[in-house]
């Protein structure tokens, strides 16, 4: 679910310097998180311009030194508030092995050290200004390249309903499946709130989890994959950010970007739109339409059960449940 950034300026507010040890400011930020991001500043010689913060994380810029060559080079330094769903970013963004995004120079449980993406301005743009088509192929092509790395896959033959786990996870250990992503369902129903209409969070449910059991190929997903995760590069192109990582088929990947723009959500609240994204997608991919369909819809449920699960307060305005109820009577009768 997109939320506007809070950028609080920590470079105007003093707390950043300009220098690898960060200045100690207690009423601007937390003190154990300041602690962390001096320590990575320090530990990955990194030279901090300026920060700012965001709902989840603080995103220091800088250069870095070299102490073999003495050059530097521009770096994003991002530390997370708290475990979560990027926690272990950089260990994904690793495995990647940067196809399709963007570099990661140095990664411990909750900071990653990146390459800093010149003029670095999103996809969300193309869409919001009267380009979504064009926006939409861009995304199919990152989509590719994220999927088509070979060391970030696994090929994985679902002979029965049960799911293997799947060969990468001996090396990264902290990514989830879909399937274990599938539990906010029923803790949604558990807890008795009436936000979501019950019939649409079952059915939801009845759909996310057929399409789970009949994977046919796991992958390592990006698994938010949508416009404002998508920054261009003069010197490389359009590339990923922020991957929360998940294994799943790959018609799951699409569901993020079918949600988005949230700022402005009229952009994709019709049939029409929908369905042209979906032709797209699956075109420019080679997916199964159906399965890509029943992905998005369910997602779209899944999305508003995440919202509720972190403190927001829904009703039937709520662009990821007007989504689903576009999408439910798209879907094939079973």
């Amino acid at each position: 679910m997109w939320r506007p950034p809070k950028r609080t300026s920590l470079l105007r507010s003093g707390l950043i310097s300009g220098r690898a040890t960060i200045p100690f400011v207690n009423d601007l930020i937390e003190p154990n998180l300041l602690h962390r991001i001096q320590q990575h500043a320090r530990e990955w010689r990194v030279i901090v311009d300026k920060a700012f913060e965001t709902e989840s994380s603080v995103i220091a810029f800088g250069t870095r030194d070299e102490t073999v060559s003495r050059d530097k080079h521009d770096v994003v330094l991002k530390v997370v508030k708290q475990p979560g769903d990027e926690w272990h970013s950089g260990e994904v963004l690793t495995a990647f092995n940067g196809s399709g995004f963007v570099r990661v120079y140095e990664h411990a449980p909750g900071a990653v050290l990146l390459q800093r993406l010149r003029p670095g301005n999103s996809l969300v743009d193309l869409s919001l200004n009267g380009r979504d088509e064009e926006a939409t192929d861009i995304l199919a092509d990152v989509i590719q390249q994220t999927s088509s790395n070979e060391s970030s896959m696994s090929s994985v033959e679902l002979a029965t309903s049960e799911r293997e786990s799947p060969e990468p996870r001996a090396t990264i250990q902290h990514c989830p499946t879909v399937n274990d992503w599938a539990k906010s369902f029923d803790r949604y129903v558990v807890t008795g709130d009436e936000q979501i209409p019950m019939d649409l969070v079952m059915a939801g449910q009845r759909v996310y989890l057929d399409l789970c059991a009949s994977q046919r190929r796991l992958i390592l997903l990006h698994g938010d994959l949508q416009q404002y995760n998508v920054l261009f590069d003069s010197d490389r192109g359009w590339l990923a950010i922020d991957p929360k990582g998940v294994f799943g088929e790959i018609e799951y990947e699409i569901g993020a970007a079918l949600r988005n723009p949230g700022e402005q959500p009229e952009l994709f609240l019709s049939r029409s739109t929908t369905e042209r994204r979906l032709r797209q997608f699956t075109s420019r991919l080679n997916l199964n339409y159906e399965r890509t369909l029943a992905w998005g819809f369910a997602q779209a449920v899944l999305s508003a059960i995440w919202a509720v699960e972190d403190g927001f307060t829904i009703d039937a305005t709520n662009p990821a449940l007007r989504l689903a109820a576009i999408m439910r009577p798209m879907l094939r009768p079973d």
